[in-house]
């Protein structure tokens, strides 16, 4: 990836103009850890150049032992001024593509998978753009599920320490230059939410990114702990990431249609049918971890049934409201949750709508009414099926997926596949809580 001179220059001359000593490199393994190394600033003008080495052979979905040279180049539109660490000596931080040795994008990094598909899309003359609704949980510790409030859903506590938190959390959004939409207390005790604006879905995914370690640093600052678990305490919802997603063409919006069902365009429509249509193989990246699966159960909000309407809660896919503006016509996709790599959750959503589109899959009828209401055999009827219900389950529908393959490329579809089977086994294994209460007293 060349970058212009111009870019880099205002890198190099803010670098100067604002103290900063260290520069931190940032990238993501394949299930979304973030990882980085910091260079001084004297040696920002080569890396920029010609990217910093470093070794990947430990890193989850690289390269092997013998393989282990990697090179991040940085991206310098990406450059921000750290805001929660000291002025002076300042740190900043770049995203990088992740390189080999001899230059070429490396295909097990999860950014220049998502940049693949993005250019599928703009080829078919498309822009992708997305806003999750980032759903997470204070605790007293990391070893503990200790609420730091008893809030409700929308509640307007009296000040306590959450409410700061999140206050301080959405304030460092916007010094690192990613604009919050709306920030909210959500149903469970204790649990938040912070939606980013509306953008390009490779800004957000490094956004998405940035937004996780900001709530997590400013926690951590506090002495309290921030988790994007997905459900960490049983009984209560766990946390999502539901993710509004269109396709625009220049700026007109691909999904628009003023006399359309829902203002939906065709496109719109074949792009809704091919996420319905892949949903249950795509789901072990946009639902990647054991514990996943313990939120997409029914009576917690979560969806489990693929479905789609306007109104209705209880579908996978719901269509917001119209409000009279051409541009806010868009879905909102319910199964992710925040512990997912974006980037490659991201390309397997866009892949399954643009199958949807290229293939001129029809959408089936929306269903309004509470689905958790119906009998197994009204949903039959209606055709509804379910979201996978384990992580084994989403592993066996996802390795046989020619979709999901098409999205993440061979290296990052195997070395994840094989990833979350060692999950599932080392899962499988372990004795529960659940099972000592209820069997050793009895067997």
């Amino acid at each position: 990836m060349q970058y212009t001179d111009e870019s880099k220059s205002y890198v190099l001359r803010t670098v100067r103009e604002n103290d900063v000593k260290f520069i931190r490199l940032w990238f993501t393994d394949i299930l979304g850890a973030l990882k980085g190394f910091a260079i001084n600033a004297q040696e920002l003008e080569d890396a920029l150049e010609h990217g910093a080495s470093f070794d990947g052979s430990s890193i989850q979905g690289f390269a092997r032992i013998d393989e282990s040279d990697m090179i991040a180049m940085p991206d310098p539109s990406t450059f921000r001024i750290l805001p929660w660490r000291p002025r002076q000596n300042a740190v900043a931080r770049m995203f990088c593509d992740i390189l080999t040795p001899e230059g070429k994008p490396f295909p097990g990094d999860p950014r220049y998978i998502l940049k693949n598909n993005l250019d599928r899309a703009a080829k078919m003359g498309f822009t992708f753009y997305v806003g999750p609704e980032l759903e997470y949980f204070y605790f007293k510790d990391a070893t503990s599920t200790k609420f730091l409030d008893s809030g409700g859903y929308f509640d307007q506590t009296p000040t306590d320490m959450a409410t700061d938190l999140r206050r301080e959390s959405v304030l460092t959004l916007e010094d690192m230059g990613i604009p919050v939409e709306y920030s909210h207390h959500e149903v469970s005790p204790s649990q938040h939410e912070i939606d980013l604006r509306y953008t390009d879905a490779l800004t957000m995914a490094d956004n998405v990114m940035t937004h996780r370690l900001i709530i997590k640093e400013i926690a951590a600052s506090h002495g309290v702990y921030a988790t994007f678990m997905p459900k960490p305490v049983s009984n209560i919802n766990g946390s999502g990431m539901h993710v509004h997603q269109s396709l625009f063409k220049g700026n007109e919006n691909a999904f628009f249609k003023a006399d359309g069902p829902f203002h939906l365009s065709d496109i719109a429509k074949s792009y809704i049918a091919g996420l319905m249509y892949h949903a249950k193989e795509i789901t072990a990246v946009t639902n990647q971890w054991v514990n996943s699966y313990k939120r997409l159960v029914q009576g917690y909000e979560a969806p489990i049934y693929i479905s789609w309407a306007s109104i209705n809660r209880s579908d996978l896919i719901r269509i917001p409201a119209y409000n009279g503006r051409e541009e806010s016509v868009r879905l909102e996709y319910r199964a992710p949750d925040p512990a997912c790599n974006p980037y490659l959750a991201f390309s397997v959503m866009l892949t399954a709508g643009l199958e949807g589109i290229e293939n001129g899959y029809p959408v089936p009828e929306p269903v309004e009414e509470n689905i958790y209401d119906m009998t197994d055999q009204q949903r039959r009827t209606k055709g509804i099926e379910t979201l996978p219900s384990s992580l084994s389950e989403a592993i066996a529908l996802a390795e046989n997926s020619t979709v999901v393959r098409k999205a993440l490329g061979d290296h990052i579809f195997e070395s994840f596949i094989r990833n979350k089977r060692i999950e599932w086994d080392m899962y499988r294994a372990q004795v529960t809580e659940y099972e000592l209460e209820k069997y050793l007293p009895n067997l």
